[in-house]
């Protein structure tokens, strides 16, 4: 992504007024034919709802043909325009571009390759008329003026939460209240959207309170702000758990949120003549449970990228006689220290649990079943992050958004080919790290394609971790590690599959999550989950993502096969910047001014 950035009025600059100059005069003038030959034989252009109510990759000269003649009537695109100096790196054009359609108003970037389009990224950034409530727009707070009905803001604001959900019905309900959640229906609020966030927790961020004590953000502040409020400058680079839960909470506060804590969603019904949801809630606010029935026309599911706890059954865990508990109960090593622990698993979770036993005193034993990606977080950063989220990157004037849109212009099928160069660096940088993890026996991977962290987490959501110090404990051997697969639990400890027995008082379960969808199905029903299917993956025929390749993150963000049925989730930088997109579909189904969905995603067998 490193750009050098031309003179004014350069070469580099009339190239690229020229593409978007003979762009946009083949899309007043209807002319398929001539848009498509601008665009290079391998292109991929990317939309963020602008162009196909969806968010969709057509990949190709005659995708991008179909994409055009299926939308370009009915999308009408208008005043394309470049933004500001475009820059030129290794024979790549880049520029920033601004257009508006029949509804909307958008952004835009194109790389060029010889004069013609390899990537293009479009989306959406308002509905005209429907903009968000700020800068310009914003609320006046008071009324001046004498006024003996006078209302305040914090009456009306109670009188909204008190009738939300029971005397008037909300547009959106949002069931999980994480950071997902948060984002979304802080967006929805700027959009004039009503919306309900149901959690089982009590409290906004206690889904992060309540996991084990050690745990902390691997993710750096920079990359990690929620919509309109960032981070103070004085923020931790790795946010602790219980600090980030208190930052969600007031968040939702000073963001106004309808935010029903205590409160689990039980069953969902979708009336497709009427097209609205009947969703029956358990509320608790305080005085004791009461059934709760909202109607609201969008349901959307925000519980992350994962569903159930993973728990597999072994043969003997009725026997054994210390604890078993899932990564997800694990509260840390209070009350085990001088203890045995075991933990099966290799990835981010039973790195943390591993780390603060060890700290505390436990003996503890590490059970890797499979090959693991591990990354330095200091490498990471740098290497990976550190030109679109730093410190640095601010001093550039790089801003949250702008990072954000960079990513997003990668198309999946290409982005390995941009990742791979950083984390060939860092298999140079730490080599000595690397190697002594193996000399330990730690079964090291950089994903199937040697793409690193980013790859596999949009593929399958798991099988890395990102090391902030517990790696060096396993190459060390204070934390020790054992390789192969669990055959059963003994009385005493756990037994592997080469007779290997490991004696334990606690055994944790470091096995990850199910898909999304399993949870939800316990919501809307085995049929439903079923026709919508499974929830992140792109189709990469890699492992744990099988194909067929869809080019998008599966079901996110986007519409899917039951209609006014939305998944939204992710880390806190995909919480953010989706939650824009998704908002905006939700503001136009609301309006009456969404159009036909170009692309739908297809059905695929519930994982």
């Amino acid at each position: 992504m490193t750009q050098t950035l031309d003179r004014p009025g350069s070469e580099v600059a009339d190239r690229v007024e020229a593409w978007v100059s003979a762009f946009q005069d083949a899309l007043s003038a209807r002319d398929v034919s001539a848009a498509v030959s601008l665009f290079a034989d391998e292109c991929y252009w990317r939309d963020l709802v602008s162009f196909t109510w969806n968010i969709a990759t057509v990949e190709g000269t005659d995708e991008v043909a179909d994409l055009l003649t299926t939308v370009l009537d009915r999308i009408d695109p208008t005043g394309f325009a470049v933004d500001g100096e475009p820059t030129s790196a290794d024979g790549v054009d880049e520029a920033w571009l601004t257009f508006e359609t029949a509804v909307g108003r958008g952004t835009g970037h194109v790389r060029l390759k010889d004069g013609k389009a390899w990537t293009l990224l479009t989306t959406l950034d308002e509905l005209k008329g429907h903009e968000e409530n700020q800068r310009e727009r914003r609320p006046f707070g008071t009324e001046h003026g004498a006024n003996p009905d006078r209302v305040t803001w914090k009456e009306s604001r109670e009188s909204e939460a008190e009738e939300l959900g029971y005397t008037r019905q909300p547009e959106v309900v949002i069931i999980g209240g994480g950071q997902g959640g948060i984002a979304l229906a802080a967006r929805l609020r700027q959009l004039g959207v009503p919306a309900i966030i149901v959690e089982r927790n009590e409290r906004p961020g206690d889904s992060w309170r309540k996991r084990y004590k050690s745990l902390a953000l691997h993710d750096p502040v920079w990359y990690d702000h929620l919509p309109y409020i960032p981070f103070p400058d004085n923020w931790p680079v790795f946010a602790p758990k219980d600090k980030l839960g208190d930052w969600l909470e007031m968040y939702t506060r000073v963001m106004e949120i309808n935010y029903w804590g205590s409160t689990s969603a039980e069953s969902a019904e979708f009336d497709e003549a009427e097209g609205r949801w009947t969703v029956k809630v358990t509320r608790d606010r305080g005085d004791g449970p009461e059934e709760v029935v909202l109607r609201p026309a969008q349901l959307v599911f925000a519980m992350g990228v994962s569903g159930k706890p993973n728990k597999p059954e072994f043969p003997g865990m009725e026997k054994f006689r210390g604890v078993i508990q899932h990564s997800s109960e694990h509260p840390g090593p209070a009350g085990y220290e001088d203890k045995k622990i075991v933990v099966i698993g290799s990835n981010n979770s039973a790195f943390d649990i591993c780390g603060a036993a060890w700290e505390a005193g436990s003996d503890i034993t590490m059970v890797q079943r499979s090959s693991t990606h591990i990354i330095k977080s200091d490498t990471l950063m740098e290497l990976a992050l550190g030109g679109l989220y730093s410190e640095e990157a601010v001093r550039n004037g790089i801003t949250t958004r702008t990072a954000d849109l960079v990513f997003a212009s990668l198309p999946y099928r290409i982005m390995a080919d941009f990742q791979r160069p950083a984390y060939d660096e860092a298999k140079v940088r730490d080599q000595e790290f690397y190697d002594q993890l193996r000399e330990a026996g730690f079964d090291l991977d950089f994903g199937d394609d040697e793409s690193g962290l980013f790859m596999k987490y949009l593929r399958r959501g798991s099988g890395y971790y990102i090391d902030v110090g517990a790696a060096q404990l396993v190459a060390d051997g204070k934390v020790k590690l054992v390789n192969g697969q669990v055959q059963e639990f003994t009385e005493t400890g756990v037994k592997l599959t080469d007779g290997t027995e490991l004696e334990a008082d606690l055994v944790v379960l470091a096995t990850g999550y199910r898909s999304m969808i399993t949870s939800v199905a316990d919501i809307i029903g085995e049929e439903m989950a079923t026709r919508v299917g499974k929830v992140w993956g792109l189709g990469s025929d890699t492992t744990k993502d099988p194909g067929p390749w869809e080019g998008e993150q599966r079901n996110m963000w986007k519409p899917t096969q039951q209609r006014n049925l939305w998944f939204h989730g992710g880390n806190l930088h995909q919480s953010r910047h989706y939650s824009l997109y998704l908002a905006l579909q939700l503001k136009a189904r609301q309006e009456g001014i969404a159009g036909e969905v170009y692309k739908l995603a297809p059905s695929h067998h519930k994982e």
